[in-house]
């Protein structure tokens, strides 16, 4: 159930960043693809939030009987967050000093797609499966930088 829930938030991850972070939670998201020279954004409150709701289910999990699935999928889940948060804030945006100016040829294939998202402001929206449908346009709304 572990890998399973690790695997499942990718498509659950590209969905939320492009339905919620690129439509009403525009507002905290843009200050993700502006440039950032004080650490911390706006944006951070959607992983706060994102490990509170799977914190409470883990809670839920732990503590009330026939919901113990929810401790395996929260684990799944806060794995996918970590590595998320690893390739993306520490490798990608360098946001933390641990891998700077180092170079791991698949995150930066992942870092490469990364820069298309920042650059069209549209598709890939995935971290670690990075996927641009055939045919598919970029936003039509100017990047937010």
């Amino acid at each position: 159930m572990v890998v399973l829930a690790f695997v499942a938030m990718e498509p659950i991850t590209a969905a939320t960043h492009r339905f919620l972070m690129h439509g009403p939670g525009r507002v905290l998201h843009r200050s993700h693809h502006r440039n950032n020279t004080h650490g911390w954004e706006l944006n951070d409150l959607f992983p706060v939030a994102f490990a509170a709701l799977v914190m409470m289910a883990m809670a839920v999990g732990f503590n009330v009987q026939g919901f113990e699935v929810l401790v395996p999928i929260g684990i799944g889940v806060t794995l996918y967050g970590v590595t998320y948060a690893l390739v993306h804030d520490v490798y990608i945006h360098q946001r933390l000093p641990w891998l700077r100016g180092r170079s791991i040829p698949v995150l930066e294939r992942l870092a490469a797609a990364h820069r298309v998202h920042h650059d069209r402001n549209g598709a890939p929206y995935g971290m670690l499966i990075p996927v641009i449908a055939r045919g598919s346009r970029p936003s039509q709304r100017p990047a937010e930088r």
